[in-house]
């Protein structure tokens, strides 16, 4: 009698005498053997194999929830970064909230895209536990955070010693979209974001153990805006979701005819004209996301032509990208006017085509555009918006090239 047999007649006989469901998964190992043997088993020497714990996620060590209540995409992925390296240094599970919207149909209102819509979660795992808020709140919260015992904390009370979790837009609307109302609060004044240093996720874990806060809820993203540079390499974690990642090839193949493109963000809209008027006193150094040009300590000046480049630099800069890498398509993402026109123009001898997508969908179509600019040879962005920032970001962790309006290229 071979090693098979021997084991299912030994199975046949302990079912005799142990209740069904408690040999089923001993047997089960043993039959699905040879399956999946890579990830399911790892073999010591010929003959023996030893299970590799098939135990879910340990989520006993707390969950740190948040809402993304500062700006559009941009600011918050931004946070995100950095509330992802809070929650490791606390080594609590990172709750992923959806991402906040505001359509314009909706005035004074928002909208939510739960997270994994846009970004897979799997690749997040790699660094650290995580999980979609929208999972959380149906299969963790009723155990580990039920009505009753919801704490909210903020950085300070308000005059009636309470925090103001839900106060406005976007505060509201989040936390009624999970059906979340707060039964008590805490102040967090005094500690800082920084949970990599000891000091600061002691002062974390010794004032809210988890044996008696499982969970912090926070008024807003335990991360900075802009996001800190020893942050900004946790990029490689943030990967598009199958949806997004497809409707962007589509478009590269069907419009592009994946010739070689490259992508240009324009940040020209009025609201941006008046923000940048702030960059043209003096003493601004650094404004919005400016550091991902300028690094702290550089001894380069933060310009007004950086924030708002005049449309000569933007025909400018692009023929000369175009012509470095022998583009054959230009792909344009603004928030207001593509210059298709004054591009076409400028790029017709040397036979280049300029596109834009024709906007459908409020909510995901400039996440999209996102997506393709991250996809494109060379990239030119703003220096100072958030949106070219993340674009940046995925293109720095995969190597591939960026450069920005009105300012000179590094070497």
């Amino acid at each position: 009698m071979n090693a098979k047999q021997n084991w299912t007649f030994l199975c046949s006989w302990i079912t005799l005498f142990i209740p069904l469901l408690a040999i089923l998964p001993i047997c089960n190992t043993q039959e699905h053997v040879g399956e999946d043997l890579d990830e399911n088993i790892a073999f010591d020497v010929p003959g023996q194999q030893q299970p590799i714990s098939f135990a879910p996620m340990d989520h006993s060590t707390g969950y740190i929830v948040y809402c993304p209540c500062m700006g559009r995409f941009g600011n918050q992925a931004d946070q995100f970064l950095g509330s992802l390296a809070f929650a490791k240094g606390l080594n609590r599970t990172l709750v992923l909230p959806p991402w906040i919207v505001y359509p314009s149909h909706k005035l004074g209102d928002s909208d939510r895209a739960p997270f994994d819509d846009w970004f897979l979660l799997k690749p997040l795992e790699a660094y650290h536990n995580v999980i979609a808020m929208e999972k959380f709140m149906k299969d963790i919260a009723p155990r580990v955070w039920p009505p009753g015992q919801r704490i909210g904390f903020c950085y300070s009370f308000r005059d009636n010693q309470q925090c103001g979790m839900k106060d406005g837009n976007p505060f509201g609307p989040f936390w009624n979209h999970f059906h979340i109302n707060f039964d008590d609060y805490r102040e967090h004044s005094g500690l800082l974001w920084d949970t990599a240093q000891d000091r600061v996720s002691q002062g974390w874990n010794t004032r809210f153990p988890v044996s008696e806060y499982p969970v912090i809820a926070l008024m807003g993203a335990p991360g900075a805006f802009p996001v800190h540079e020893e942050d900004r390499w946790l990029q490689k974690f943030v990967q598009w979701s199958a949806n997004i990642e497809k409707k962007a090839k589509v478009f590269i193949s069907s419009v592009l005819k994946n010739e070689p493109f490259v992508g240009i963000h324009l940040r020209n809209g009025i609201d941006f004209e008046r923000a940048c008027e702030h960059v043209k006193d003096p003493r601004t150094t650094s404004f919005f996301a400016s550091p991902q040009c300028i690094k702290s300590g550089s001894n380069k000046k933060l310009t007004y032509e950086m924030c708002l480049p005049p449309k000569s630099e933007v025909l400018k800069k692009t023929k000369k990208i175009v012509k470095k890498v022998k583009a054959k398509r230009v792909f344009v993402a603004t928030d207001n006017d593509p210059m298709i026109k004054e591009l076409t123009e400028a790029l017709k001898s040397l036979k280049v085509s300029v596109h834009r997508r024709d906007p459908s969908d409020e909510t995901s179509d400039p996440v999209v555009e996102l997506a393709i600019l991250t996809m494109a040879d060379h990239f030119i962005g703003n220096c100072v918006s958030s949106f070219t920032s993340f674009v940046t970001r995925y293109r720095a962790v995969n190597d591939k090239p960026t450069s920005f309006w009105a300012f000179k290229d590094e070497k």
